[in-house]
């Protein structure tokens, strides 16, 4: 089975990378969109998925991975809502904001870019490497 890749995005002021970490992981709860819904149903345990600070920090601050699959948001009290479980795996050496992303041949058709509302994005495999290097990390 293929491998996928994806972004999540988190305001740090509600929930930041070193919040998750500390946690050990998190149930990504919440999401209320029906396409990013769709997307936490398709992630696979074990998928990569980069860690994203909106609205303030912009920027993808760490690598994390698909600990849980999809299963219903505890949070929802009506409605077909899905979470999936996630784990931290380390932080990038260095975060790589939205100016680079914007300005990275490769990465400006991103999800993160065209649909910028959109919470759970898939990320191509390509985007995913270039993302870790110009994060100075490794996958």
């Amino acid at each position: 089975m293929a491998k996928h890749f994806w972004l999540v995005k988190s305001e740090p002021a509600a929930y930041a990378w070193t919040a998750f970490v500390k946690d050990g992981g998190a149930a990504w709860t919440g999401v209320r969109n029906f396409q990013a819904r769709n997307n936490l149903r398709a992630m696979r345990r074990g998928d990569p998925v980069l860690f994203y600070h909106s609205v303030t920090d912009k920027q993808v601050v760490g690598l994390a991975q698909v600990a849980r699959e999809a299963y219903a948001d505890p949070t929802a009290k009506e409605g077909d809502w899905s979470c999936v479980g996630l784990a931290p795996v380390k932080p990038l050496a260095r975060p790589v904001t939205l100016d680079q992303l914007k300005a990275d041949r490769l990465l400006r058709e991103m999800p993160l870019l065209k649909q910028s509302r959109l919470s759970v994005t898939p990320v191509t495999e390509e985007q995913f490497g270039r993302i870790m290097e110009l994060g100075g990390s490794r996958a």
